[in-house]
């Protein structure tokens, strides 16, 4: 997407990948590296495990990064490790886009990690009322709720363990969890809770139709890809590594051309 948008706008840019899977140490690596990117890089996109643990090597957080306490960007600049948050525009613009109706008295967030962080704060900032987090460690889904309810003080908060009824009938469910990517197959909740009228967003983007979207739509429930989010959140971390305005609509578009061809 990145270098894409560049090339369209007349410039060129390289984007590479640093695949801890492939990298000696794993996760163990994560100073090392953030110590020699910034020698070698305009900037990094941060994603699962790394977008918390990643904040010690930082030198200073944006005001969103700081508040959801998880960065998927990093941009270097005079000497500084600055983190930034793209993820939570990202999703928030994604609803807009693709469930711009979408009631929000009521949603259920599976997943309390670096992601789910952004998505709570960016459903909170579209306007949930009442947001229930659920994790498998409920120490972290209380921890962000205690978080997000202060930056939201009007909005009701409640940390779920996995294994508890909700009271409240829900509008809708957002997937958080890595559960559905390629490699965590699956679905993260029991498809029998889910009723037609609700809707169903997933962050997960690879592949774009996971199984909890192919099962919910089956139900008849309005289903959000991670297609969206992907994109956006890349568009505003062009936008920071480059000091440019990426064309979304183009960028959007081409997204969806690649994913198609590659299905």
């Amino acid at each position: 997407m990145h270098t894409e948008e560049a090339r369209a706008q007349g410039f060129a840019v390289t984007y590479e990948l640093l695949d801890l899977d492939l990298i000696a140490g794993g996760e163990s690596a994560l100073p090392r590296l953030m110590r020699e990117a910034r020698t070698i890089y305009a900037g990094l996109n941060i994603t699962h495990p790394c977008k918390q643990a990643v904040i010690p090597f930082l030198d200073a957080l944006s005001p969103e990064a700081e508040a959801i306490g998880a960065v998927n960007t990093v941009v270097f600049r005079g000497g500084k490790a600055i983190g930034h948050n793209t993820d939570w525009y990202g999703f928030s613009e994604s609803m807009k886009l693709g469930l711009p109706d979408a009631e929000l008295s009521h949603v259920l967030m599976l997943g309390a990690g670096g992601a789910g962080a952004a998505v709570g704060y960016a459903l909170l900032s579209v306007g949930a009322s009442s947001l229930y987090v659920q994790d498998i460690d409920f120490a972290r889904a209380d921890a962000l709720a205690e978080r997000l309810q202060s930056l939201f003080p009007k909005a009701q908060l409640q940390a779920v363990s996995v294994s508890e009824q909700i009271a409240a009938p829900l509008n809708g469910v957002v997937n958080c969890t890595p559960v559905g990517m390629a490699k965590y197959p699956g679905a993260p909740l029991d498809i029998a809770q889910l009723r037609p009228h609700q809707w169903v967003a997933d962050i997960v983007y690879f592949p774009l139709d996971t199984e909890l979207l192919r099962r919910a739509r089956a139900l008849g429930c309005a289903t959000l890809d991670g297609g969206g989010m992907a994109v956006f959140q890349a568009a505003e971390a062009f936008r920071l590594f480059t000091d440019r305005m990426p064309d979304h609509a183009r960028m959007l578009a081409r997204f969806r051309e690649r994913m198609s061809a590659a299905a």
